[in-house]
């Protein structure tokens, strides 16, 4: 294959507030910081293991404005983009790297208020729920669910 890829796609939660910087001409960015969580359980021990990973996401121009007015910290936003390096001299005379996401597509998926209202009404459902499944209701899977919820 002769071309190459540079794309990615992150569902996370974001873990800070939009911070814009505005520049001359009208142009602006937005940097905010998204969790992504893999969870697991160890085979020796039994226990339930939740590992995260931090992204810095960078947003441009109308993109960033409409992220900065819609989103708040605890958020769960879709990402799409390709990576970026970037380096700086730091304070202390280093010089400091860092990957970014620079996003060329998003979609909200849902609010911290509205995951918070969803936890707390599922376990009324499910309370409300017969033990046997009728022929109008399906079995529920077995299968473990993951846990979508900040590591803070």
């Amino acid at each position: 294959m002769s071309g190459t890829l540079n794309k990615v796609m992150l569902i996370g939660h974001l873990g800070d507030e939009v911070k814009m910087h505005y520049f001359e001409g009208g142009n602006s960015i937005g940097r905010f910081p998204i969790a992504t969580n893999e969870t697991y359980t160890n085979k020796q021990t039994g226990e339930k293991v939740t590992n995260t990973d931090w992204h810095n996401v960078v947003v441009r121009n109308k993109a960033a404005e409409i992220c900065e007015k819609y989103l708040s910290k605890g958020d769960k936003v879709y990402v799409e983009g390709r990576l970026k390096n970037r380096q700086w001299q730091g304070e202390d005379g280093n010089t400091r790297y860092t990957t970014e996401v620079h996003v060329q597509d998003f979609t909200f998926l849902s609010t911290k208020k509205e995951s918070m209202a969803n936890a707390k009404s599922q376990p009324q459902q499910q309370a409300a729920q017969p033990s046997k499944p009728t022929p109008q209701q399906p079995a529920q899977s077995a299968a473990p669910q993951e846990d979508d919820d900040l590591p803070f």
